[in-house]
């Protein structure tokens, strides 16, 4: 994720500058998506996924993907705004099959403002972006291929939160939890 200087809200000038926290909760409905689309565009029309181990606020959910020889297992949180109903993230951490290369997939709500991206900050330091990839008929992603220093980071963090933007004036802050990410990654086959 490249630099970033947009904070969780921004106000355009003439805004009134208050900054917005959203009430999150686990959701079950984004969960549901976020397996779907952890596997790619082959497992959108799969089946959920069974969960397999429960690491703090994270879930490890296990599927195989029709045509595939293996299982293939993710690391996935979701939440919700209690105030938008509409407006849910679900967060995908995954090793690709051949074992090469860790990735992050972010699945953000419809509507979201394509060309800013997604950012992220981690324990209120911003982090950076990364370009929305595709929107499924649930949710547009965003994908990063984690290096050892954001994954560090995500370790040593207590939260991140994530930035959808639906004006270029205008971010939404989802605050989730790192509370047993580096465990679940490390159990992740």
């Amino acid at each position: 994720m490249g630099p970033s200087k947009d904070t969780a809200r921004q106000s355009a000038p003439g805004g009134n500058g208050s900054s917005r926290r959203s009430s999150v909760r686990v959701s079950l409905a984004a969960i549901s998506l976020a397996i779907a689309c952890f596997l790619g565009p082959t497992g959108a029309a799969h089946a959920q996924g069974a969960v397999r181990s429960v690491h703090g606020d994270w879930q490890i959910r296990c599927d195989t993907p029709p045509g595939a020889q293996g299982e293939q297992c993710a690391l996935i949180q979701s939440v919700v705004a209690e105030d938008r109903s509409n407006a849910g993230l679900t967060v995908i951490v995954l090793k690709t099959a051949d074992q090469k290369s860790k990735l992050m997939r972010v699945v953000a709500p419809l509507g979201v403002l394509l060309p800013s991206g997604l950012g992220l900050k981690l324990d209120n330091v911003d982090v950076g972006r990364a370009g929305f990839v595709r929107c499924l008929p649930n949710g547009c992603v965003a994908e990063v291929v984690m290096d050892d220093k954001l994954l560090g980071q995500l370790r040593t963090a207590k939260t991140a939160t994530f930035i959808i933007f639906e004006t270029p004036e205008e971010g939404i802050g989802f605050p989730l939890s790192l509370n047993g990410l580096g465990e679940g990654y490390d159990k992740l086959p």
